[in-house]
């Protein structure tokens, strides 16, 4: 990788090789600025060259403060999504660096996710490992299905992905439950119309983080939409579990911290959790030989609920933008969400 010397160069940094779409949509979107060079480099050599760079796109990257020293031309650390766990706040604000992420509702990431959670919801209902078994074995009108219609479904965080989610379970007649840490007393919910012109609440019943396991045992499929921080790691644990209903299913597309892994090992083993569908995992990629995989109601996704073709060229066009503002000179960037 030649970063070159030309001044008049500004640099974009991507974190590791996984996510590829997201530098290459990057790229494609800035091939007639040659002024803007985008690069992409592993995990273990980002400390080497983070020096060179004046933007890093983070990805799963964890950007320490001894990392951040060394980004001495840094000018933005950007998150290609949402979350930003794995960033020293504290520190970039310290050596002058503006931190942000590209909000989930601007860019068709919430729809994403919320479409994958009722992927893996519908996988586990139609029990998708036992009819790919029917299909090996070359049975017929097996295995016996469950309808999403009737359930209820807590929505464990209701931020963007949730409401999109609201939105989009409303029509398989289901009862939908939420938390937030809480609710605007102007406008709670946001407001659809149904077929009769009828306008109603998104969701059925709202509570805040002291209602969680009331709400959990009430449910049928809980679907975790929080983000992960130091009050949320690990929030999903035996306590939790144990107060869900027996054979209910969980749901994550949020991130893998959320859950304590064994307390859901323990209770897949046991019976009472019902199914387990996450596109998110403890560690990243996940182990394919963990024994967690080997239970037929557990689905798994490679971290793509927010990677579609929208979601990524439209991220990728608001990196680009952000990048020929900054070399622009701007210090008014649009598009993104600063956190310090």
């Amino acid at each position: 990788m030649d970063v070159g010397s030309d001044k008049d160069i500004t640099r974009v940094l991507f974190c590791g090789l996984h996510f590829t779409a997201s530098q290459n949509y990057t790229r494609e979107y800035l091939q007639n600025y040659p002024f803007i060079q985008v690069d992409d480099v592993p995990l273990d050599a980002v400390p080497d060259v983070i020096k060179n760079y004046h933007i890093c796109v983070i990805k799963n990257m964890r950007l320490d403060s001894n990392v951040i020293s060394h980004a001495n031309q840094m000018k933005l650390l950007l998150q290609f999504g949402v979350g930003l766990e794995g960033v020293d706040v504290d520190a970039a604000t310290k050596h002058g660096i503006k931190v942000a992420r590209i909000p989930g509702d601007a860019t068709g990431n919430a729809v994403s996710c919320a479409e994958m959670a009722i992927y893996l919801m519908l996988g586990l209902l139609r029990k998708q490992k036992e009819i790919q078994i029917s299909i090996e074995e070359k049975m017929l009108g097996e295995p016996v299905g469950e309808t999403i219609l009737g359930k209820t479904v807590f929505i464990m965080g209701f931020g963007n992905i949730g409401i999109e989610l609201a939105k989009r379970l409303r029509p398989f007649g289901v009862k939908i439950i939420a938390t937030k840490r809480r609710w605007s007393s102007n406008s709670e919910v946001p407001l659809q119309s149904n077929a009769n012109g009828i306008t109603d609440d998104l969701v059925d019943e709202k509570g805040s983080h002291e209602d969680l396991h009331r709400f959990a045992s009430n449910a049928d499929i809980v679907v975790c939409c929080l983000t992960l921080n130091k009050e949320t790691a690990g929030i999903v644990n035996k306590s939790f579990i144990s107060s869900m209903r027996k054979g209910a299913l969980l749901v994550n597309i949020a991130r893998g911290g959320l859950l304590d892994y064994e307390a859901v090992a323990q209770h897949l083993q046991s019976g009472h959790l019902g199914g387990l569908g996450i596109d998110v995992a403890w560690t990243e990629p996940f182990d394919p030989s963990d024994p967690i995989l080997k239970f037929n109601n557990v689905l798994i996704t490679p971290h793509v609920a927010g990677v579609t073709e929208h979601s990524y060229r439209s991220m990728a066009k608001i990196v680009g933008d952000v990048a020929l503002q900054i070399h622009a000179g701007s210090t008014q960037l649009t598009g993104i969400e600063f956190v310090n």
